[in-house]
């Protein structure tokens, strides 16, 4: 079992930073807040610092580019496009604008305009193809920050999978991403909590919901060695040994 931290801002002392000291790991579970039913795939992550350049001038003259105006047509563009998917599945690209800068003070035309794209990501685009057609479309320039978190997903016969359903676990794929990001073994994510509650005021959880999640993760546990046995993509040492 890992404790790890620094997990939102993707840090270098997070569980990156102790993955070479686990293994070998055949599979993962991953705690983050699903009400205990498995995420069986979740989409990747990464974030875009933009910067909308104009010319300063005069507010009360017809001076200047403002730059504010040159990020709008940036910024409707990000909330609008959608990306060219096969009909009835989900949206494979979400980009929200999460934070602004500009100006200096209330009678200057603001020459230069930053803000930040959140953007996440299933297997339908790379990150490059992201990219490209971000570049494409808007009139920014952009900055890709390090640390980009891949989308990740498991085989739906994996014995993790069938033993979660086999004691009343649902599938579902998540819009957010966690640690699974870093990990190149099969993983799922499941843990107490309601996911809503995330980076909202008073962010909370019911001690009900971890005495619940106590018992789920025991039951899946003792109950999954019947499947592993009969599974011969893992390796069988590592739970004979264990």
């Amino acid at each position: 079992m890992a404790a790890t931290a620094e997990e939102e801002n993707s840090g270098r002392k997070g569980i990156k930073s102790i993955l070479d000291d686990l293994m070998p790991i055949s599979f993962a579970i991953v705690g983050e807040p699903t009400n205990m039913h498995m995420a069986v795939a979740e989409k990747g992550s990464m974030v875009l610092d933009c910067v909308s350049t104009g010319r300063p001038g005069h507010a009360a003259r017809e001076e200047g580019d403002n730059a504010i105006y040159k990020a709008l047509k940036d910024i409707h563009w990000f909330s609008s496009y959608v990306f060219p998917i096969d009909s009835n599945l989900p949206n494979p690209v979400k980009m929200t604008v999460t934070q602004i800068n500009a100006g200096i003070q209330h009678n200057i035309v603001p020459g230069e305009c930053s803000f930040t794209i959140d953007i996440r990501f299933d297997h339908s685009y790379t990150e490059k193809e992201i990219l490209n057609t971000i570049k494409n479309h808007t009139f920014c320039d952009t900055t890709l920050r390090p640390n980009v978190l891949t989308p990740s997903a498991i085989d739906l016969l994996h014995p993790l999978v069938r033993t979660g359903i086999a004691i009343g676990r649902k599938t579902y794929i998540s819009p957010t991403s966690s640690d699974q990001g870093w990990l190149e073994m099969p993983s799922v994510k499941i843990g107490p909590g309601d996911s809503a509650r995330s980076h909202s005021a008073d962010e909370y959880i019911y001690l009900a919901e971890i005495s619940d999640g106590i018992t789920i993760y025991i039951n899946l546990l003792e109950s999954i060695f019947p499947y592993l046995v009969n599974d011969s993509s893992l390796d069988q040492q590592l739970y004979t040994s264990a």
